[in-house]
């Protein structure tokens, strides 16, 4: 790699640290105190996260795959719309263990289309790179590392073909309500009338079932928030003593709204570079929700974003929707 090339990364690399470490420090000086789900995958994260789509109570993975796994043929014929060449974006890829499935079929079908996915781990579009085009030989693919709505803005500079954008995995539940429908209504601007979005949804259901779902037995979902306090300390050098703190999920069933929390054990003070973060006994930090939606919600929300919805795939005990909306 030429010494520009080098410069550039560490620029990039730098630029990141700064935004996570102002991130979290306004986060953790905030009343009450909360940090961004976004930054739970890093590395180590990623792993976590992938041993929690493996336990028996976390259903939501399993759910979609079972959509993505049998209902193939529907969604293709879908998306591929009039036959045209288009480009099939993914938000936040992950192992594309899901997507694989769609990859597969469209390709088998000689599709004209490239796959370009979206993720903010470098880890995980690194990880695609190499994968992809060994599992799938003849895919064309171009793996983005950065925020959505900027990758969003290159993936239109790279061509001026049809988007279809797939954001999966019930991220759209990482907001409250109101927060998607803005989420979508910002997606929307980023499209042309035509581009479609198919939007994965987890649906209200049994509060025991989602509950256990975010407080599992084996105590991944608890790596998995402490893991953030450990990149912290790696990342920014603080000195989170992760032992106290623990784990804490909550689910409303008339909101739909799971929520995680990080309640510290102790007073304690914690140090981030220059800052000092004090907690008292009990407090908590604020991690993530999880909102659960209605299929009536689901519409309301296309509607009031600029979308039309266009057809429904549910899972085989109706757990989970993915919603195929067209930009109207």
């Amino acid at each position: 790699m030429n010494q520009p090339a080098v410069q550039t990364k560490i620029r990039q690399a730098s630029k990141k640290t700064d935004t996570f470490y102002a991130d979290v420090v306004k986060g953790l000086n905030a009343t009450p105190k909360r940090l961004q789900s976004k930054y739970f995958y890093d590395a180590a994260g990623d792993k976590i996260f992938q041993e929690l789509m493996e336990c028996p109570e976390y259903y939501p993975t399993k759910c979609e795959l079972d959509i993505f796994a049998n209902k193939t043929p529907e969604l293709a014929k879908t998306i591929i719309g009039d036959g045209g060449a288009f480009d099939l974006i993914e938000l936040g890829a992950g192992d594309a263990t899901k997507s694989s499935y769609l990859l597969r079929y469209l390709q088998k079908e000689e599709v004209n289309f490239t796959y370009l996915p979206i993720d903010i781990s470098a880890n995980t579009i690194n990880y695609l790179t190499v994968k992809l085009p060994l599992a799938i030989p003849g895919l064309k693919m171009q793996g983005l590392n950065g925020e959505y709505f900027e990758m969003l803005n290159k993936a239109a500079s790279i061509s001026k073909r049809r988007k279809v954008v797939l954001f999966m995995g019930s991220n759209i539940g990482n907001m409250p309500v109101n927060e998607a429908t803005a989420f979508c209504a910002e997606l929307r601007k980023h499209l042309s009338p035509g581009d479609m979005a198919l939007i994965g949804f987890d649906l209200k259901k049994s509060p025991k079932t989602i509950l256990n779902a975010y407080n599992d037995s084996k105590g991944i979902t608890k790596r998995f928030n402490l893991n953030l306090l450990e990149r912290i300390n790696s990342e920014l050098g603080a000195d989170f003593n992760t032992n106290q703190f623990d784990h804490y999920a909550t689910y409303d069933p008339e909101t739909g709204a799971c929520k995680s929390y990080l309640i510290s054990l102790q007073d304690q003070l914690v140090h981030i570079g220059k800052e000092t973060i004090r907690f008292i006994r009990d407090e908590y930090i604020y991690m993530e929700i999880s909102q659960k939606f209605t299929v009536m919600q689901t519409d309301q929300m296309a509607a009031n974003a600029g979308f039309k919805p266009l057809s429904r795939l549910f899972d085989n005990k109706k757990w989970f929707l993915d919603a195929i909306w067209v930009a109207e």
